[in-house]
């Protein structure tokens, strides 16, 4: 146990000076890319150790998947495009037993498959339900409940998430275009 707790210690001062950053063991001491290889998605993808994963998930290429998200592909399967942020702790869902308990097993589970597009953002703490398709270049605030097809291009938030805005781009840099005529340019100045 010393050995694993001084190995510990060293990778998170190395973290630390790195990084400037200091995670629990099982995400310290995984590497996040050889694991998204392991899983077999794809290609410059990286899924904390946090992170859960069942049942079908498809990964496409360059997509980040943060700590503590669940991944729960048993009720239809999980397709995820290329270069989505995932943020810590959203949950994704292709199952929920609502019908089979509130009938004491009389129906079965209801499960649809989730897909998600390219380019999407999808903030923190967001669960996304079993059955809905997120277009690409979509935007999904922090903590959201999406239980509906969000198209191309929206921006959504909310419990029930409700169409916020849309996204632009002006001279390749997107402007995220509020229905209130609020306007927020994502540059790197």
């Amino acid at each position: 146990m010393d050995q694993i707790r001084a190995a510990y210690e060293a990778r998170d001062r190395e973290l630390r000076s790195d990084f400037n950053r200091s995670l629990p063991f099982q995400d310290a001491m995984d590497d996040r890319w050889k694991r998204a290889q392991r899983l077999g998605f794809g290609e410059g993808t990286s899924i904390y150790n946090s992170a859960t994963v069942f049942g079908d998930v498809h990964v496409g290429a360059n997509t980040w998947i943060g700590p503590n998200v669940i991944l729960e592909g048993v009720g239809g399967g999980i397709t995820i495009g290329d270069t989505v942020s995932i943020s810590s702790g959203v949950h994704v869902y292709t199952h929920n037993t609502v019908a089979w308990s509130l009938t004491g097993g009389e129906i079965d589970a209801q499960q649809a498959p989730v897909k998600i597009g390219n380019r999407t953002y999808i903030g923190s703490q967001s669960i996304i339900a079993a059955g809905v398709e997120v277009g690409d270049g979509c935007v999904i605030a922090a903590n959201s409940f999406v239980n509906k097809t969000i198209a191309s291009g929206e921006v959504f938030g909310g419990t029930p998430a409700r169409r916020l805005g849309h996204v632009e781009f002006h001279d390749s840099i997107p402007v995220l275009v509020y229905d209130t005529g609020k306007v927020t340019k994502l540059t790197n100045e």
